[in-house]
């Protein structure tokens, strides 16, 4: 090796949980977030099933808040941000022509992190006693008065030290995109996946810091005995409404926006067009994401904030369809007058952009503030936000997954499983939340366990329990998928749908270790289309061959990450639980041994010195992530 830094090699497991390559942390946030939208979508049959005909007692009514609440935290936080962020690592870096992200130890200590809060908020119900006051916390059910156990303990801490993970990858990910662009990558050249990323990763920066600052608040309240949200010693629950939805609106458009990238890949990609509109697609993308901070209190119409308020916010929601709208007309256009060939991946993307209009339409509804006195708290709402997080998110996600599998794995998935994906998930998803619009204007509450025979929501529910099973087995055929392709060799080819327009298509599948052999020249939007329309089969390099310096792993990042988990732990059972070590509390004592673990990590990080080590020109074939 020359250079004279020792090269540091790891196989198996221990390859894993030391790694900082994006690739592999890519896969790892897939693994962990594939794992709990599982355990969502189970939480999410179990409601189903309670539901399905009245007067049902299959699960208590302390249990269906449980489910309840962990379902729709598990979702979002747990389920559909880690898989964005597989996406994001995976892709990302190889789209800009970079060979790493900025910070990969900062990329490691994100996903662990992530993965330690998670745990902690699942450990709940082990414990006997998991979060019950709704997905959304308000006060003052989860605060102590009403909620004495540690159930919200869970949700607070868990999602603290899940939130420390999304915040750092946020920032590593805008310093990666703005930094680390090959040559001739200028911003409006940027793939549109990799724009709306950057547009989220702004997004996380600015929005996750109000949900810590209101997670820090609510656990001063139930751990210190503060008064925030406790009105009896002049608290205000609605302070905690206003925290959360300023996080909580921006959070749904750090969900949506990806997936938003995703179809203008896969909608371009497979009608062999350039994507239409792309300078109005990127301006709509920074629009959404500013308005996506201008509109938080249009969950709170019925609070009592005044006509004025309500009025104003009413407006800004409206405006927002501008922009959206401006995307799914650049998507059409797209479509229109294309060679479009009807991929799996192709499939989902088509399916999106009907299902996200719904969605969007019923937003608009609930916009008008009179008339969100009456939708408000009703079935009408969850219809609404299923079909923008599952029709939207979920479905652009299972095309990006489809899409991109080949450049993650090596291998393609089976198209005729990809297929029955689509479908059953397709219409069970419209079996399922369409027919809740109708529950909610009949006058069906949100969040309830049971309901009286004899009210006309008997049927609804029947035909909505069914979908949900459908979209189940729709899960199932693609997990039967994974399997399947997991056990055939990695032969796909470098652009494996032979129509790849961007620089992820440029290199083997999977992508090396060090992603370019040279860092390529990028001469034009959809760099890899316009090299091949010059009749070139790859891009031109911005450099002669020469040694590539990578980063080593660390099992740091990991070990961090149990700290926090352990201080967690610790911090929530300090109130006379575990009785005391030398006169003090013992819940502090181990929430103090965690902060020990993880600063000392901190410091041992500061003072040793790790150069990483380089591969040198001789080694340079092409040495695929090994998944």
């Amino acid at each position: 090796m020359a250079h004279g830094h020792a090269v540091k090699r790891y196989s198996g497991l221990m390859d894993w949980l030391t790694t900082v390559d994006h690739k592999k942390i890519g896969i790892l946030y897939l693994i962990a977030g594939g794992f709990f939208f599982l355990v969502g979508g189970l939480e999410a049959l179990l409601i189903r099933i309670q539901l399905w005909k009245p007067l049902n007692d299959f699960v208590s009514a302390d249990t269906y808040n449980e489910l309840l609440t962990m379902h729709g935290t598990t979702m979002i936080f747990l389920a559909a941000m880690p898989v964005i962020f597989a996406l994001m690592n995976a892709i990302v870096p190889l789209q800009i022509g970079a060979r790493d992200v900025a910070y990969p130890f900062v990329n490691a200590i994100g996903f662990w992190t992530f993965f330690a809060g998670a745990v902690l908020l699942n450990v709940s119900w082990f414990t006997g006693s998991a979060p019950d006051g709704g997905w959304t916390a308000y006060a003052p059910f989860s605060g102590s008065t009403f909620n004495g156990d540690h159930g919200f303990d869970y949700y607070v801490l868990g999602l603290q030290i899940a939130g420390i993970g999304t915040l750092v990858g946020g920032i590593n990910f805008l310093v990666t995109i703005i930094n680390m662009r090959a040559p001739g990558m200028t911003f409006m050249r940027m793939p549109m996946f990799t724009w709306s990323v950057f547009i989220t990763s702004a997004l996380i920066l600015f929005a996750f810091p109000a949900l810590t600052v209101g997670l820090a608040a609510m656990m001063f309240d139930r751990i210190f005995d503060a008064n925030f949200f406790d009105p009896s010693g002049g608290g205000n629950t609605v302070l905690w409404e206003h925290i959360f939805w300023i996080f909580g609106h921006p959070e749904v458009y750090i969900l949506i926006l990806p997936a938003f990238g995703v179809i203008s890949e896969v909608v371009s990609t497979f009608s062999r067009k350039r994507l239409f509109g792309y300078s109005s697609m990127v301006f709509a993308t920074i629009l959404i994401g500013f308005l996506g901070f201008m509109v938080w209190a249009h969950h709170m119409f019925t609070t009592g904030l005044g006509p004025v308020a309500n009025g104003l916010f009413s407006i800004a929601t409206m405006l927002i369809a501008v922009p959206t709208g401006i995307k799914i007309f650049n998507w059409l256009f797209t479509l229109w007058g294309g060679s479009i060939t009807f991929t799996s991946a192709n499939l989902f993307a088509v399916g999106f952009i009907p299902t996200f209009v719904m969605g969007g339409v019923t937003g608009v509804m609930l916009a008008a503030a009179p008339a969100d006195f009456q939708y408000h708290d009703s079935y009408f709402v969850v219809a609404h936000f299923h079909y923008v997080i599952v029709g939207g998110l979920v479905l652009g996600l299972f095309s990006g997954l489809h899409y991109w599998w080949p450049k993650m794995f090596g291998r393609m998935l089976n198209e005729g499983l990809g297929k029955l994906t689509f479908w059953t998930f397709f219409i069970g998803f419209h079996l399922t939340f369409f027919v809740q619009h109708f529950l909610g204007l009949m006058g069906m509450p949100r969040r309830i366990w049971t309901y009286l025979d004899g009210l006309g929501f008997n049927e609804m529910n029947l035909i909505s329990t069914i979908g949900a099973m459908l979209m189940g087995l729709g899960t199932i055929f693609f997990l039967l998928n994974i399997v399947i392709t997991a056990f055939k060799p990695k032969t796909a080819a470098n652009d494996p749908w032979e129509d790849g327009r961007t620089l992820e298509w440029t290199i083997p599948s999977p992508a090396p270790e060090y992603n370019f052999k040279q860092t390529p020249l990028v001469r034009g939007y959809d760099a890899f289309w316009k090299e091949k329309m010059e009749g070139h089969t790859e891009m031109t390099p911005a450099e002669p061959i020469g040694s590539i310096h990578m980063p080593s792993p660390s099992i740091l990042p990991m070990i961090m990450a149990i700290g926090l988990f352990i201080t967690g732990l610790g911090l929530m059972y300090s109130h006379g639980e575990w009785g005391k070590i030398a006169g003090i509390e013992a819940g502090y004592v181990v929430g103090g041994i965690g902060l020990i673990i993880t600063f000392t990590c901190m410091i041992i990080r500061s003072l040793v010195d790790d150069h990483g080590f380089h591969i040198e020109p001789e080694e340079l074939q092409d040495k695929g992530v090994k998944a």
